[in-house]
């Protein structure tokens, strides 16, 4: 037989199974077509589960987008991006992936995602129990703002009050830091700094917290997003905390929304609430104190510089107004990551400039700028040309989603549900206006 002659097929699809790095691929519509035996593994899930599921199923990734789905919607690749998500089982993964668009000659036809697991390394950083010896105090906090002055004043209070702690923010506005700066002011000292990571359905995770606990004399526990754990897991968690020696440890839980609407959801146990009710601090989004985003910045580069002799001490004006005009949906962390990006790739220069900024984040600040629709403009007026009726719908969706997002202050879970839709359903929708598509 030839060699041109030999059937390929076999050969590809034993390579792709048992490759070292995941592979999955969807097609035009997001579902999946191959799903190797590396990402089933990276991703605790069998080829049954996939099935015929849209990834956004499968998966939730919280504010950041698929990196397949970007890939698919933009048409150009995109390698080396980290990505953290969860599967439907709660599972956290994280992965750096290389993903590429797949073209039948000029035609969009999918995308194919290669992916390296780095959960295990992620996982050694940021440790369901984590041990901190070195914290950081109130000091450390940029607290430029009224709000965030309240918040330390607060702090402060809580930690001389010695009883548990709730603080209410969302994702990126510091809640860790509260909490670690609340460790720091207690008198006398509880000890170690634990933080739970609650983003787990792991029922192991409750038994090893418990072995930790009555291990520890004195300790203060950072339960980081108690909404996230399922409720038989918070039940346990609440016998774990309602079982210790409350004089000896300190407690603080966190969540990213209101308390009262996730009881009301069913994916906050009431009573695991009513434990850390007895103090609560508000934390508020980067949005509603802008007075601390430049001073944030300053101690950034600050530390930077003092930490790796970084030779960035300042912000043009331009950047600076950019910075205060940006809403930081992302809050503080994005801020930090965007800052990180800059840092990272910069080596003689001293000023953060416009041509330094990240191209996904220019773009962001291009849409910013462009001329919103109003209302106005869908009432039918004879003196007006009338639209394509699939036009006039499309800029109708588009106006109405934009509106009930900044209603509810960006947050997606919080528009899909006054909305009467799902999560997945609205951020779909949501990113065909971003990327400009029609249904």
């Amino acid at each position: 037989m030839k060699k041109y002659d030999i059937p390929l097929f076999p050969f590809y699809k034993f390579a792709v199974d048992h490759a070292g790095i995941g592979v999955h691929a969807i097609d035009r519509d997001g579902r999946t077509v191959i799903y190797n035996n590396k990402m089933k593994e990276i991703e605790g899930l069998a080829l049954e589960d996939v099935g015929d599921r849209s990834i956004l199923e499968l998966f939730n990734f919280e504010k950041e987008e698929s990196t397949l789905l970007k890939v698919l919607q933009s048409g150009r690749e995109q390698r080396n991006v980290k990505q953290t998500y969860w599967n439907r089982n709660g599972t956290e993964i994280t992965t750096v992936n290389d993903t590429f668009p797949v073209f039948d000659e000029d035609k969009l036809i999918g995308a194919v995602e290669l992916a390296r697991d780095v959960t295990a390394i992620e996982k050694y950083v940021l440790h369901p129990l984590r041990k901190r010896i070195h914290t950081r105090s109130m000091n450390q906090i940029v607290a430029e703002s009224d709000a965030m002055k309240t918040v330390i004043a607060t702090a402060k209070k809580a930690a001389q009050a010695d009883v548990p702690v709730l603080l209410i923010g969302e994702s990126g506005t510091g809640k860790d830091l509260i909490a670690e700066s609340i460790h720091h002011e207690l008198l006398p000292t509880k000890g170690m700094f634990y933080s739970l990571f609650c983003n787990s359905s792991d029922p192991d995770l409750m038994d090893r917290l418990e072995e930790e606990v009555n291990r520890e004399e004195t300790m203060t526990l950072f339960c980081e997003r108690i909404d996230l754990l399922p409720i038989p897991l918070q039940q346990k968690l609440l016998s774990i905390l309602q079982s210790t020696d409350q004089s000896k440890k300190q407690f603080i839980a966190s969540v990213d929304e209101d308390p009262v609407e996730l009881i009301a959801s069913g994916t906050l146990l009431k009573d695991l609430y009513y434990f850390f009710v007895s103090f609560v601090i508000q934390i508020p989004p980067l949005r509603k104190r802008k007075e601390d985003v430049l001073p944030f910045v300053m101690a950034y580069l600050t530390e930077r510089k003092e930490r790796f002799g970084s030779p960035l001490e300042c912000v043009s004006a331009e950047v600076e107004e950019l910075f205060l005009k940006y809403d930081w949906p992302g809050n503080l962390r994005e801020l930090e990551l965007l800052l990180d990006e800059v840092s990272s790739l910069s080596t003689t220069d001293t000023c953060i400039t416009y041509d330094m900024l990240p191209l996904h984040f220019r773009m962001k600040q291009a849409e910013t700028t462009e001329v919103p629709t109003q209302a106005l403009d869908f009432i039918v007026q004879p003196q007006r040309e009338l639209l394509p009726l699939d036009q006039y719908l499309r800029e109708a969706e588009v106006y109405y989603l934009q509106k009930a997002m900044k209603l509810h202050d960006g947050n997606v879970t919080k528009t899909a549900n006054a909305l009467g839709m799902s999560r997945q359903n609205l951020q779909y929708r949501l990113r065909k206006i971003k990327n400009g598509e029609k249904d």
